[in-house]
């Protein structure tokens, strides 16, 4: 499997990044390991995870799922094989008066990260979503310090708009601070407003590596919910009317035109067309067993010609 450099942090990646959202929630303990696993196995390269992940489960308070990966790191030895991302800024019970992104918590929260992971140096760390309420170059001159201290090796921004990643971008310049090396938003064949246009112009011109979340649009673009009567299939169907209501149906025919053509499944196709996009460096994708990891992995095989690509943009247009 070629690997992909992402963007100018020196970092090179597998055209899929796991995600690692449902390790110690929809995934168990057993489950988790089983699918680091294989995707280990399989060359897969950066895992995906925040600190946050699973706060929103009852009885959680987040870091669950980068203590279930720090776990399979010490059991498996394979620290030296792949790269961790995680992220830093969404806590809920984080509600102090200062911002989610204050120098304080940057320090204290990367170490907490840290100790969960087990590891002595995050790969990639993100801000995982813009803090108005702390200067940016005190956030930027907060990574500085983790990566001068060796604790992360390069810095991302995730749900970033075009004005606030260019003014950050701006003022690394000006200051001589890090420069965020990677991006992390929102981006799916029927959800593209987030990514394509200005903020999509940054990337391409700072060389900044796209790593899109919501790659299947919350399992959309897997096929499975093709009605409202599919939506009880799995904790996520709530958010599905406003797909079916809008373009999704659309794309879904033109993705079951291309899969009759290829032998693909859809959830291939899905993340075919995102790895084919201008700047996309890998989609994120999570797995709960090992069985959908594996057709996951499946995309790298699948060849898109440009006509089917062409006609998946214009679905989704």
């Amino acid at each position: 499997m070629t690997l992909r450099a992402l963007g100018a942090s020196g970092l090179e990646l597998t055209p899929l990044v796991l995600g690692g959202n449902v390790f110690g929630w929809t995934a168990d303990k057993a489950t988790s390991f089983r699918i680091l696993d294989r995707f280990a196995e399989r060359g897969g390269v950066m895992i995906d995870t925040a600190d946050v992940y699973s706060a929103w489960v009852p009885g959680h308070k987040g870091g669950e799922s980068e203590s279930v990966i720090g776990e399979w790191l010490k059991a498996s030895g394979k620290r030296d094989k792949v790269l961790i991302a995680t992220k830093i800024g969404m806590l809920p019970w984080d509600n102090t008066e200062l911002g989610k992104l204050a120098p304080p918590k940057i320090a204290a929260q990367c170490d907490a990260s840290l100790q969960r992971l087990g590891i002595d140096r995050i790969d990639l760390y993100f801000a995982h979503q813009d803090d108005p309420d702390t200067p940016q170059d005190d956030v930027l001159g907060a990574f500085a310090k983790l990566i001068d201290a060796g604790k992360v090796h390069s810095i991302g921004a995730s749900n970033f708009g075009a004005m606030r990643l260019k003014s950050a971008l701006d003022l690394a310049t000006k200051h001589g601070l890090p420069h965020y090396r990677a991006l992390q938003n929102e981006y799916n064949l029927v959800s593209r407003h987030k990514f394509e246009g200005e903020v999509e112009d940054l990337c391409l011109t700072h060389n900044i590596g796209v790593v899109p979340f919501y790659g299947l649009a919350s399992g959309f673009l897997t096929g499975k919910y093709r009605s409202a009567a599919d939506f009880g299939k799995s904790v996520r169907g709530g958010r599905m009317q406003a797909y079916l209501d809008g373009k999704g149906p659309a794309v879904l025919g033109v993705m079951d035109e291309v899969a009759a053509e290829t032998g693909a499944t859809l959830a291939q196709i899905a993340l075919a067309w995102l790895a084919a996009q201008d700047g996309v460096t890998a989609p994120i994708a999570s797995a709960t067993s090992v069985e959908q990891l594996d057709e996951l992995l499946g995309f790298w095989d699948v060849e898109l010609s440009k006509d089917q690509l062409d006609r998946l943009t214009v679905a989704g247009a």
